[in-house]
């Protein structure tokens, strides 16, 4: 079974190419893991893609698309900004003694998010805004910075 590419509106694309960003996060962690690759290089990815990319990419989304529909699915997407923010501080306020299971987690959590804001989240925002609210989402989102990933330490290639 194929699944076909989601055609997004161009208004609000700039977060769902970040959204590459975010699944190759997961990928990244889940190789240095499996790697067994020295925990604190890791952890100073997480540090480094929670400041850099994952606060500002929910600032976003939060107050440009999810302002403008409150109801259970973007609750549930705020769930899960507020679950994977806390569980990033927990591993960071842990440092060297973070456990490798939490790192996982966040991992899996991060991917599964991902996925249910490109294949739930955004189609259902994208039926319920008018063209002038994507519109103007997509002229502040315009504004924003483009975010990615340049993290120097390449710890999940082989070396």
């Amino acid at each position: 079974m194929t699944r076909k590419p989601i055609k997004r509106s161009p208004q609000i694309l700039p977060l769902s190419r970040e959204h590459h960003f975010s699944l190759l996060f997961c990928w990244k962690i889940r190789q240095g893991l499996k790697k067994n690759v020295e925990k604190e290089r890791i952890i100073k990815y997480v540090d480094y893609f929670y400041h850099h990319f994952i606060l500002p990419h929910f600032g976003e989304e939060e107050k440009v698309l999810f302002c403008l529909l409150k109801d259970e699915k973007v609750d549930k997407a705020l769930n899960e900004h507020t679950s994977i923010k806390q569980l990033t501080t927990s591993i960071l306020n842990a440092g060297q003694n973070a456990n490798s299971d939490d790192i996982e987690e966040l991992a899996r959590l991060v991917d599964l998010h991902t996925r249910y804001e490109e294949r739930e989240l955004f189609p259902y925002i994208e039926e319920r805004l008018s063209l002038s609210q994507l519109e103007e989402a997509g002229r502040q989102l315009g504004e924003s910075e483009i975010l990615s990933d340049d993290f120097e330490d390449e710890f999940w290639v082989n070396k």
